[in-house]
């Protein structure tokens, strides 16, 4: 018998993960609207469960070959002890057909239950390969997403195909053993009535194509636009400052009706289809039992079959139609599942951040030398953002980057963190090439305090932590303090086990910097990257901030995209940018004197006491 516990926690099939992840770029182009191809995928998952569902199709041919015994004793009754007036061992048939019954819910409550877990934890591996698998996509992916859309093929795409695992395989293999079955227990009994009764299988067919072919489509569209509606719920929410401050709730309100129509249209019209295929299975099912019973009384007026023969045939004819009904009502909640199961697969099929990486080298410790030699890089075809950049930055030495918007500054960063990769030139790091480099390994080696610090929901010791994850609890506080964090930390209610709310609402955004400096300490990085973290920061918070900065830089590489005049003056070298060209590079005093774009940046921009880019 099987074991009961089916589900185990924080596993998932990683030989299913591997083996996907390496197929090849003609499987994943032949995947899209190709039922069968997803049909096959999805058997990959439940077939980590053989044994088990071995046990569910023995429950359930006990259960549909005591559907058909049932129905034929009933029959046998007729003929014998009915008909004919006889009692003898009548008590007997009548024992028999109530073990045939109990032994048909018992198969049946069995088969459900062991279903049940399978399904469970094929969606929980599915589910789980799918978030494993977009930690490991590239920045570029989410870039061109809604973070929404994406979230309901993790949630409700997955959850569709959880709730058609628990009921429509067992249905599936139920109605195809009852079919069969049934159809041979009714030729073996008369042709003639088995014949009548497949008269109704061309309409059923031409009536369930018909249909189908239309809820196919309209199935694919209402998960599209769920994802679409759930995408946009998630950016408005997430946008709500935004949304007050410039008055435009009716417009998102407006927006949101409109693709809300767009997803109840087409589900309307993907129920309005289905919902064609009960009545009409059970109009002809109406119509077999008529043909049976009028043709049948016929028949037996005439004694060429008995009335029990009739009954059975009343019944099967039942069983006939009842597998072929539940089969069409399951196709149609197949084909949604099928077309979730497609967008899950779709995210499954990208190409991972850190695939083909075997053969690259993996670093132990860095210098951080970094060179950048002829490098251009455009995000989309036909617009450079970087032309022909040469840059060189030695071990220990601060490197600014002044521009314009637009300018390419924060670009330059991602290229050397290989968010992107560029599309000329290349970028050394201690002399070797970076795409001979694992990236994960080349990160671990890096520290980045952003803009906009990102605090995920739980304590402050956690969200410092995540600079380094086996860092022990004095650890994290001498990292606090380094950061000048350690004094507002030590105000919170519960000091350093006070819990956050996501993204660190509860505390000011220069705290927040402060949490993301002490994440940098902690995380003890070769070469530190500085992009905007000291903007929208009042002046006490950002001489805290400047002065844990300039801790944080000392003896590391330091790439720093920065609007304060001071943070710019202390770098040992300024690149100036504009229009993803390197137009000046020096010192400060060097840029001075050459009274050049960065001269009449400072002069404007000091006079006033403001930033030294826009």
């Amino acid at each position: 018998m099987p074991k009961k516990d089916l589900l185990t926690p924080f596993q998932y099939d990683k030989s299913i993960f591997s083996k996907r992840s390496s197929q090849t770029q003609a499987q994943k182009k032949a995947k899209p609207g190709n039922y069968k191809e997803t049909l096959k995928r999805l058997w990959k998952y439940l077939a980590i469960n053989k044994s088990l569902l071995i046990w569910v199709v023995i429950m359930v041919v006990i259960s549909s070959a005591m559907g058909l015994l049932g129905p034929y004793l009933v029959g046998y009754v007729i003929d014998h002890y009915i008909v004919e007036d006889a009692t003898a061992n009548l008590l007997t048939l009548l024992v028999m057909l109530g073990i045939i019954y109990l032994l048909f819910s018992l198969s049946t409550w069995y088969q459900n239950y062991w279903m049940i877990g399978i399904a469970q934890k094929t969606v929980f591996t599915l589910r789980t390969n799918l978030f494993a698998h977009l930690q490991k996509l590239p920045i570029p992916f989410f870039d061109k997403r809604q973070h929404g859309e994406l979230m309901s093929r993790v949630t409700n795409d997955i959850e569709n195909i959880s709730s058609t695992l628990n009921s429509s395989v067992i249905q599936v293999i139920s109605s195809v053993l009852t079919l069969a079955g049934t159809l041979g227990v009714m030729l073996w009994m008369s042709p003639l009535l088995t014949l009548l009764t497949l008269t109704i299988v061309p309409l059923m067919f031409f009536g369930m194509k018909w249909i189908t072919n239309r809820t196919g489509k309209l199935f694919k569209e209402q998960q599209k636009n769920l994802g679409e509606l759930n995408g946009y719920i998630e950016e408005t929410i997430s946008g709500q400052r935004i949304v007050k401050a410039f008055s435009q709730e009716e417009k998102v309100i407006n927006e949101f009706l409109e693709k809300g129509e767009k997803l109840r249209t087409a589900g309307f019209w993907a129920q309005t289809y289905s919902g064609f295929i009960p009545k009409l299975m059970n109009g002809l099912n109406n119509l077999s039992f008529a043909i049976i019973a009028g043709v049948g009384g016929i028949l037996a007026i005439n004694g060429w079959v008995s009335i029990g023969t009739i009954v059975i045939f009343t019944e099967y004819s039942r069983q006939f139609t009842r597998p072929l009904n539940d089969l069409a009502n399951q196709f149609n909640t197949l084909l949604s599942a099928i077309a979730g199961a497609e967008r899950v697969f779709d995210i499954l099929d990208e190409e991972e951040e850190y695939q083909n990486e075997e053969a690259l080298d993996e670093l132990s410790s860095i210098k951080g030398e970094v060179i950048f030699e002829n490098v251009s890089f455009e995000y989309e075809e036909g617009g450079k953002t970087l032309k022909d950049i040469s840059i060189s930055v030695m071990p220990g030495e601060t490197a600014a980057f002044v521009g314009p918007t637009g300018a390419g500054k924060t670009t330059i960063i991602n290229l050397l963190s290989r968010f992107y990769e560029v599309n000329a030139g290349k970028i050394y790091l201690d002399g070797t090439d970076i795409s001979r480099i694992k990236k994960e390994s080349m990160r671990e080696h890096m520290g980045f305090v952003l803009q906009d610090p990102f605090l995920f929901q739980g304590t402050v010791m956690d969200n410092i932590r995540y600079g380094r994850l086996d860092g022990t609890d004095e650890e994290v506080v001498e990292a606090a303090k380094l950061a000048n964090a350690h004094s507002f930390i030590m105000k919170l209610p519960k000091k350093y086990e006070t819990v956050l709310n996501q993204d660190g609402s509860g505390i000011s955004q220069g705290q927040r910097q402060l949490l993301s400096i002490a994440r940098a300490f902690l995380a003890n990085p070769s070469i530190l990257i500085l992009d905007e973290a000291t903007s929208s920061i009042d002046t006490v918070t950002e001489l805290k901030i400047q002065e844990a900065l300039q801790k944080l830089m000392v003896g590391r590489t330091s790439f720093v995209i920065a609007h304060r005049l001071n943070t710019i003056r202390q770098a040992d070298k300024i690149f100036v940018l504009q229009d993803g060209r390197m137009t000046e590079k020096g010192t400060h005093e060097q840029l001075m004197k050459k009274k050049g774009f960065y001269y009449e940046l400072n002069q404007g921009l000091a006079a006033v006491g403001e930033h030294v880019t826009s």
